[in-house]
Order: C-alpha cells, then structure tokens, then sequence
C-alpha cells in the first residue's frame, strides 16, 4: 500500500486538494440544499450532524494529503522527479481524460433518469391502469415510483462511476468486491431485520399498497404517507406527529384514499319521530348537499339513507352512505352532520341526548333548615335521615 502511495503520491495530492477545496467552497450551498427538503424535525437532527460530517471529511483529506506529501519527500526520485510536464501530460491523456469523462457522463446520464424516470412512470401507468383508478393514485404512485426508481438508479450509477474511477488510479478493485461480498454476508447475517424491511418495502412497492400521499393506517398508527422507500414509511397524523415505521413491521395496511372513499354517518332520531318522514329529510339534504357548487366536484354519489340501522335505549339510528372522491370523505362528512343538524332543528325532528333529573327534596317543606343529633349535636340539613357526623338514625320528628 505504501509502495503504491509513492508511486501515485503527486495524483492522490492533488486529487485530495482538489476535493478539500470542493468541499470548502460549496460547504453552505450543500448544507442549504439538504436543510431545505427535509421537515422541520429532520432539519434539527441535520443541523447536528453536518458539521460533525464536514469535520470529519476534512480530516480524513488532510490526513490524506499529508501522507501524499510524505509518500513524495520519502521516495528516491523526489517531488522533483513527480512533478514534471511529461508526467503530467502523460497522466492527463492515460487516465485525467477518462476521470473526467467518467464524472462528467455519470452526471449527464443522473439527470437524464432524474428527468426522464418520472414521465415514462406516468405514461405507463396510465396505459396500463387507464379508467381504473382516480387522478390523485395517478399522481401519488407516480410521485411514488418515480423519486424511488430515480434513487435507486442514482445509487447504481454512483457505485459504478467510484469502481471505474479506483480502476483509473490503478487500484485493484477485485479485492474490494471480495471484501465487500464477505462483509454483506455478515452484515447479512447481523441484520436480518433490515433485510426484512427492505423486502417489505419491495412487496409494498410491487404489490401498490399506498403511495406518498395516502392516508393510511399501518402498524396502529393513521396519517398521511409524507415518505416512502425501501426501509421505512413516515406517517404524519392530525396532531402533527411524525412516525417512522420499518416496513418490516407493516403486516396490515388500510388504504382510506384509494381510487375513492365513502361518506357513512349514523343519524340518531327519537322513537316518537315518523321515519318515513326523517328519510325524507335526509335524502332531501344528501341531495342538496351533492348539487352544492362548493362540494359537487367532491361527491360521486350523494349520500342518501341505505337502513335503520340500530334499536338503542333511547335512539334509532339512521344509516347514510355516500362515494366522495379520494381524501374528501372527512370534509363531506362534516358538511352533512352540519346540514342535518340545521334540517332537524327546522322540521322539528329530535335527535336524543342523555337526561339528568335532580330531585331537590320536598317542596312544601322549609329548605336547607338545620336541625342537631340528638346523640353528638352535629347539624345536618333538614330531610337527612342519618346523621353526617356519627351516622346514627335522626329522629323522625326532626326528620319531618
């Protein structure tokens, strides 16, 4: 290793300085870029890491540099004998083209995937699903599938482009991927879980169980898909709680905006009411609600009575069911307990709520008199039966 260090010495100097420059100078352009699309959480975690990660690397390439520096002055020929305009124009043509070319076309054939990935997902969803699904499954599995294809495939292209750039420096890079297929096996065997949320995070993507977007329910908890890859989902709920769950542990997921949703209310009505009546109303106001400027791009099929449902102590409950579009079934539901609140109130319909009757004592008798035990003298109010201080039985004449 140290032979090769003094034979490459003056190219591994100046590639090390030209990366610690790099990395100098777009330092706050990077921590910009990352900081801006992460959520306000990731973006504290980040804010403590980053500069952990920028001293780091600026360590290992000084560290680097110096021992090029070493490996120079330490060799027979001297930094004379490295640094000379045929060993540099020899260097440029054998191996400083293809290093360019190689960083140059990884980058070109990134973007293009990065540009060209997401419309070919869309096409070819919509030629193969076309009239099957709404236009948001059309925008979140795209969303979806695009941004994981595009990493994926940035990954491979990364991994790729450093292998041919080792081979550039005359690094042999056979041992390497001995190495690396030895430590998979042990980080396979130490890692059996992450394994296992890697191929749950294939299964979901194959098999379309939600997409960024969606709101869903998996491992116990409801929110809204804001991320989606391999490993983990991260759910945010109505409380604004972030949840990162390993797809391993996603064993049942529920889907509430799939192609559509529906609209079910119970409706509580008095047993006195006539409930040919109250279906009138109701259907009446699932009508109206559904020729409503405001929600008709909503509504597929306006809710309307489907059964009496429930027989329960004080109420009968009415069952309404409606198809909304995706993600609108919340905002429907709201609206129509709103309007049937307002329906009922005008027609005189009673919907039952729980009574308490107070029994204030006798009326004819002198309120809150007092009278005294005859045992311990203690007051109670008149009507007690039993003394409050020693429990025994009053008088019946102090009673009355």
């Amino acid at each position: 290793m140290w032979n090769w260090f003094m034979q490459n010495g003056i190219w591994i100097l100046s590639v090390a300085s030209f990366i610690l420059s790099l990395v100098l100078i777009s330092r706050d352009f990077l921590r910009k870029k990352l900081l801006g699309r992460k959520s306000q959480k990731d973006s504290h975690r980040l804010e403590k890491i980053l500069p952990v990660v920028f001293w780091l690397t600026c360590t290992l390439l000084l560290l680097i540099i110096a021992s090029a520096i070493g490996a120079i002055l330490m060799s027979e020929e001297g930094a004379s004998a490295h640094i000379t305009s045929e060993n540099i124009q020899l260097w440029l043509l054998e191996h400083g083209m293809p290093i360019l070319l190689i960083i140059v076309l990884s980058f070109l054939i990134y973007r293009i995937i990065a540009l060209a990935i997401p419309r070919l997902v869309e096409k070819y969803l919509q030629m193969r699903a076309v009239g099957r699904h709404s236009k948001l499954w059309y925008q979140n599995r795209s969303q979806t599938l695009g941004t994981v294809l595009t990493t994926t495939l940035g990954g491979l292209i990364g991994i790729i482009a450093i292998f041919m750039l080792l081979g550039e420096f005359n690094i042999n890079i056979a041992p390497l991927l001995a190495g690396a297929g030895v430590a998979g096996v042990a980080i396979g065997l130490g890692a059996q879980s992450l394994i296992k949320d890697f191929l749950s995070g294939m299964f979901i993507f194959l098999e379309d169980h939600f997409n960024k977007g969606d709101v869903v329910e998996i491992a116990g908890r409801v929110g809204t898909v804001e991320e989606i890859n391999l490993r983990r989902t991260v759910l945010r709920d109505l409380d604004g709680i972030v949840y990162s769950i390993p797809n391993g542990e996603i064993t049942i997921s529920s889907n509430y905006t799939r192609d559509w949703a529906r609209v079910k209310l119970d409706v509580p009505v008095a047993y006195g009411e006539d409930l040919d009546r109250v279906f009138e109303v109701l259907n009446k106001v699932g009508k109206e609600l559904a020729e409503d400027k405001a929600f008709a791009s909503k509504i597929k099929t306006p809710p309307q009575v489907l059964r009496v449902q429930h027989f329960n102590v004080s109420s009968i409950d009415i069952r309404m069911l409606g198809d909304v579009k995706p993600n609108e079934q919340w905002a429907v539901t709201g609206e129509l307990r709103r309007r049937v609140k307002k329906a009922f109130d005008s027609e005189n319909i009673e919907i039952p709520f729980p009574h308490i009757k107070l029994y204030l004592g006798d009326k004819d008798k002198t309120p809150n008199a007092i009278i005294s035990c005859a045992s311990c003298q203690a007051q109670s109010l008149t009507g007690n039966r039993f003394c409050g201080s020693c429990g025994k039985e009053l008088s019946k004449n102090q009673v009355e």
